[in-house]
Order: C-alpha cells, then structure tokens, then sequence
C-alpha cells in the first residue's frame, strides 16, 4: 500500500510527480518531523530523515516512517544516517540534534524538487563525489552569473 518514490523520476517505473503532489507531501512530511519534534517533554529527534523514510499512499499522502527506532537501538547517530543526509558537524560531534534532522530534510526537498540523489559520482573521469547542497550551489552560482547578479547575491 505504501511506497517511498518522492525523489524524482529516478528509476525503472517511476513516475514524475507535478510540483503540486511535491508540495503536498514536503508540507505533510515537515508537520511529521514537527510532531516528531514537539514530543513529550525530552528533545526528540528522528536520527534518519531520507527520502526512504518519507512513505505514500495512492492518494499522495505523506508518512514519516522509522520514527522511534533510534530511540529502541544503540547506534552511533553518524552511521546511522544514509549518506548525503548528514549534518557536516554530525561527522565530528557524533551527536543528534533536531538541527541536523532540519539540515536532513532540507537534503530531502533538494532531493525531491531537483531530482537529483544525496550523493553522486561525478563522471569527469577523477570519480569526484558531489553532494546535492554543493551541486546546487554551484547551478545556482552559475545561473546568478549568466544573468549578471553575480555582485547582487553572496553564495
């Protein structure tokens, strides 16, 4: 009954969602992590917002899936979340924070509205991994510059 496809037209048998149906199930899956977040009277966090986790039924109806079990398992947080979702300070701290399941579903709606994978090989021969921020950032860049707003906006 559910299915988890929100990232984009990435794969035999997907279909391509309209910005509407994206929207949609951005705003559904921020009001889950909200919930998620506002719970009991301790800081709860998810410890592992990816597309995957974000599952639809057929009427396009977001659920935020995997929630407590971060709770129920010992685990290092960094290698718990899937690659390209984690918080840069993550990697150090080795800590959760609510502030790194923000910087996650931001990865998710970057994923969902380009989509483009967390991570990706680029394919100019010296294999360089691009994560989908610094990619974004460099489109960004480049379409500031070609329109002349380069001095006008700071990256």
């Amino acid at each position: 009954m559910y299915r988890s496809d929100i990232s984009g037209n990435r794969g035999p048998g997907r279909i391509s969602l309209d910005w509407g149906s994206r929207l949609k199930i951005a705003l559904r899956a921020a009001r889950g992590i909200a919930d998620i977040h506002a719970e009991g009277s301790v800081r709860f966090t998810h410890d592992n917002i990816k597309s995957s986790n974000v599952l639809l039924n057929r009427d396009l109806d977001g659920c935020v899936s995997d929630v407590g079990l971060a709770l129920l398992m010992n685990y290092i947080p960094s290698k718990h979340r899937g690659p390209g979702y984690r918080a840069p300070e993550m990697i150090e701290t080795r800590k959760t924070t609510q502030k790194y399941d923000v910087f996650s579903f931001i990865i998710l709606i970057l994923e969902m509205f380009t989509g483009r994978s967390p991570i990706q090989i680029s394919g100019h021969g010296n294999d360089e991994i691009v994560d989908l921020p610094r990619w974004v950032k460099t489109v960004v860049r480049e379409e500031c510059a070609c329109l002349g707003y380069h001095k006008k906006v700071d990256l």
